[in-house]
């Protein structure tokens, strides 16, 4: 895709990456095991940041520091969590709702049971963190929530509808909550990175095989890594960044298609027609 200027600056373009001394920040991490999530728990602790790393199952045998398991769909594993930053940290300073599956696929192909388990992992598990630790950040009069979408939250292409869905509604919590936190000292981002390399391919899950090799390929083809994406969320964090894109094609993406519409339309119109051939 061709932007129109693809260097002009945008408001998610992270810029200044220093690594400032985080000693004593207290961070919690959802899908913190594997990929990204595991990239920014060690940009934070490299920041002598404090970091709970939270995910599915057991710790891994090698792995170091804090842990607790959390499933996103879970209101009880998150009171848990709620529980477990006030009696070890005494509160929390930044939440990082990162937690996520990936899956694609057309919309008479993906059965609703997919669609369920999307929504309630990628947009609902966000929807139950914030409900958990507003509160906390609520009381302390501070804190910043970080929800992790995507660029398909942003720009919706053919064949990802379900994907699309819920990062555009995790981008779309996000611009809301900024605005009704803001009186309480409560800052929100969201991230929103185009394809990036990551072991996400390996666990790509979807109805439509078609889609699923079509996203594998984008993720193992990526230009970037998931360390070199984390470091720009952790400095767009520390901006105080609102929207957060990651990487030159990202920024390409949003700006085509804010400034360049009837081009953007016909690439995705392109796109949908070579997908039903």
């Amino acid at each position: 895709m061709t932007c129109v200027d693809a260097t002009r600056p945008d408001p998610g373009q992270a810029v200044g990456m220093t690594s400032r001394s985080m000693s004593g920040t207290r961070v919690l991490v959802t899908g913190g095991s594997s990929g990204l999530g595991a990239a920014l728990v060690a940009a934070y602790r490299a920041r002598g940041a404090r970091v709970l790393v939270t995910d599915l199952g057991e710790p891994a045998p090698d792995a170091s520091g804090d842990y607790l398991t959390l499933d996103v769909r879970s209101d009880g594993d998150w009171q848990r969590a709620v529980a477990w930053v006030d009696e070890h940290w005494g509160g929390l300073d930044i939440l990082v709702n990162n937690a996520g599956v990936a899956s694609g696929g057309r919309i008479d192909v993906v059965p609703m049971e997919e669609w369920e388990w999307v929504l309630d992992i990628n947009l609902l598990g966000v929807v139950r963190g914030c409900r958990a630790f507003t509160p906390v950040f609520k009381g302390q009069g501070s804190g910043q929530i970080v929800n992790v979408a995507s660029l398909a939250g942003l720009a919706h292409g053919p064949g990802m509808a379900t994907y699309s869905a819920a990062k555009a509604g995790v981008v779309a919590l996000s611009e809301s909550l900024r605005y009704e936190l803001a009186p309480y000292g409560i800052s929100t981002s969201v991230v929103c990175p185009f394809f990036f390399r990551t072991n996400l391919a390996a666990s790509l899950r979807g109805s439509d095989p078609s889609a699923t090799e079509l996203a594998a390929r984008m993720i193992t083809g990526a230009r970037e890594d998931a360390t070199a994406i984390a470091e720009r969320v952790v400095a767009g964090v520390e901006a105080g960044r609102p929207l957060i894109l990651t990487d030159r094609d990202g920024r390409v993406v949003f700006w085509g298609k804010r400034l360049a519409r009837a081009l953007y339309d016909r690439q995705m119109l392109a796109r949908g027609a070579s997908m039903a051939r």
